[in-house]
């Protein structure tokens, strides 16, 4: 007989920063709404009232809290940081992320199983962010659809990814861990950004348990010309803080100008490549001239 006690429930809080995707976030709170294992707490922070139905986010079965804080992801993240108090385990989402309805019981027993881990990433069954975005339909199928392994994989990784995101608070705060707000707007790399001050303080790993589908809605993203200088300045600035790797650095800052550039040649329609290719060149102008600097994107348009 096993006598040994049942660890006590974590205290698990949902923190997601929006901006101009009312609907979707309706649809992800719904799914969220859906967890076998419900949050504790549900803390979003907009940029403005109406990017949430707060109508809908008080009516689920943990009514969703508003935080408000400047606009940009990492200025919003840290806001509900702010205000999350001491939870457990705090859950970054995306608002186009739905998780499996298995995710917060998963993530729970993640942790409590394994106490050397400090952060986690999931299984994305889809990823809409390299194509046209994943609709409601399709991502609702794949959920239904999905069955877990009987043994789920666990592997060391080195960058969690931002649409969902799972941390141990104490570790977080041990390593004095925040979000960037040097990286405006839309914080291309703040995820990686995030995994580097979290680095020596634990494992961060990849959970196949931990699953979902990542819509990759469109709307609501930073403009093609922004977007293209953050790929260059974002990525100089976070190998220069040393929480990117050089060499992945290095294959960011050739990789994206050459698929913008490609990209133009051959028009997606959906991703504004000609915007992002003049973005990279401001930038890599601006890296020529000692004035690279990832909050010009704030005067770009």
């Amino acid at each position: 007989m096993n006598d040994t006690p049942n660890p006590k429930p974590a205290i698990i809080v949902v923190a997601i920063a929006t901006s101009g995707r009312r609907e979707v976030l309706r649809d992800t709170l719904a799914q969220i709404d859906r967890q076998e294992r419900r949050p504790d707490r549900i803390l979003i922070c907009p940029v403005a009232a109406d990017d949430v139905d707060w109508d809908h986010a008080a009516s689920l079965t943990v009514p969703a809290e508003r935080v408000d804080g400047p606009r940009g992801s990492s200025a919003q993240r840290n806001a509900i940081l702010d205000r999350v108090g001491a939870p457990d385990l705090i859950v970054f989402f995306d608002d186009d992320y739905l998780p499996a309805d298995r995710f917060l019981a998963e993530t729970e027993r993640l942790f409590q199983q394994n106490p050397d881990i400090i952060a986690a990433t999931g299984h994305l069954l889809a990823d809409g962010i390299r194509g046209p975005g994943i609709g409601l339909p399709e991502a609702l199928a794949l959920l239904s659809a999905d069955r877990a392994p009987e043994r789920p994989d666990v592997k060391p990784i080195d960058n969690l990814y931002g649409c969902n995101m799972v941390a141990r608070f104490a570790a977080m705060t041990h390593a004095s861990a925040r979000f960037d707000e040097n990286l405006p707007l839309y914080g291309w790399h703040e995820d990686i950004d995030f995994s580097g001050q979290l680095r020596s303080h634990g494992r961060i790993v990849f959970a196949e348990a931990l699953r979902g589908v990542h819509r990759g809605v469109k709307r609501g993203r930073t403009s093609g010309v922004q977007f293209g200088y953050s790929q260059i300045a974002n990525t100089v600035y976070v190998v220069r803080k040393g929480t990117m790797r050089w060499p992945r650095g290095l294959r960011f800052a050739i990789g994206n100008p050459i698929a913008n550039a490609l990209g133009c040649l051959r028009p997606q329609g959906i991703v504004d490549r000609r915007g992002r290719l003049k973005g990279n060149l401001l930038a890599l102008w601006d890296l020529l001239r000692g004035k690279l600097d990832p909050r010009r994107i704030l005067s770009l348009r």
